[in-house]
């Protein structure tokens, strides 16, 4: 039985697609690239911002390792936060529903500040008793530091802790930390991974207070 839920951000709970892919393109503009798709970008998101910075410039046939180009795209990112980005569809009722039943909590390896702007901003932080960012001393996903640290404040044991994310960073960190796992295949990293045991896949939103 599930009694504590953990959830990703971005590609979870929130589309953030076209303000990342915005942030990203600035950055390009700004060292003399051509702008890449806002696809192109999404695939890109996931492992963190430092990793997505050498992701776009390598694909922009920019230098991945250019100076001050992480913060760079932090402070662009900062300035357009929230734009565009939006909970998904029925996200708020999900949250109400699941937050009836259990604690519920947020993974992501976006920093600290911007999770908390987003949550904030969106007023989703009422649903959430606890954050952990990317770029904490927790580290990022697929590290299970984070996620075992959320179960052991929830004082919930892993295996009765659900990992959601949209990606296979976030079921390889709920197999390494040993919870358990769902994934949502309306989620932009969602791959169709091969699912073990126990896992499952909710197709939006209002199908998750059923997988949990």
């Amino acid at each position: 039985m599930i009694r504590f839920a953990v959830f990703d951000l971005d590609g979870t709970l929130v589309d953030s697609r076209r303000d990342l892919a915005d942030a990203a393109n600035m950055l390009i503009g700004t060292l003399g690239g051509e702008p890449l798709s806002e696809a192109a970008v999404t695939r890109m998101v996931g492992e963190g911002a430092s990793i997505l910075v050498r992701r776009v410039l390598a694909a922009a046939g920019l230098d991945p390792d250019s100076p001050g180009a992480l913060e760079q795209f932090l402070e662009f990112y900062d300035e357009r936060l929230l734009e565009h980005t939006r909970p998904y569809d029925g996200t708020e009722a999900m949250l109400i529903a699941l937050s009836a039943r259990m604690p519920l909590a947020v993974l992501t390896n976006k920093p600290q500040a911007h999770t908390e702007r987003v949550l904030h901003g969106l007023g989703l932080c009422r649903f959430f008793q606890d954050v952990i960012g990317g770029d904490t001393p927790f580290g990022r996903k697929p590290d299970p530091a984070g996620l075992r640290e959320l179960a052991r404040r929830a004082r919930v044991p892993l295996a009765a802790t659900a990992l959601i994310g949209d990606s296979p960073i976030d079921l390889e960190t709920a197999r390494r930390a040993g919870s358990q796992a769902g994934l949502v295949s309306y989620g932009v990293g969602y791959r169709g991974d091969e699912l073990r045991d126990g896992e499952r896949v909710a197709s939006s939103p209002a199908a998750l207070t059923t997988l949990l």
